[in-house]
């Protein structure tokens, strides 16, 4: 669980970065939790898009899948959500150095 300090620093990091994996009709799938799982490894902090004929989920919702990606939700904004994982991937710069 994150701090309120640590959120408010994840949400300014997160206005910066782009969208790096967009979900569908098809939404939450394997397929798309093994990208996200992925984006994660690489970058610690990402930002999901959710297509218009996609389904926001709920709070309940984002947060079963945060705990299955072992994540934190940061914030959701419209159609965006933005998760945050510490990566032990050697060799990035990571966002709470």
């Amino acid at each position: 669980m994150i701090d309120k300090k640590t959120r408010i620093k994840l949400r300014s990091l997160a206005m910066t970065i782009n969208p790096v994996v967009w979900i569908g009709k098809d939404g939450f799938d394997e397929k798309a939790m093994k990208q996200i799982d992925e984006e994660l490894f690489n970058h610690e902090l990402i930002k999901i898009s959710l297509q218009q004929n996609t389904d926001i989920p709920s709070e309940f919702e984002l947060s079963e899948i945060a705990v299955k990606l072992g994540a934190e939700v940061v914030t959701t904004i419209g159609r965006k959500i933005v998760l945050y994982r510490h990566s032990e991937k050697k060799n990035i710069v990571h966002v709470l150095a």
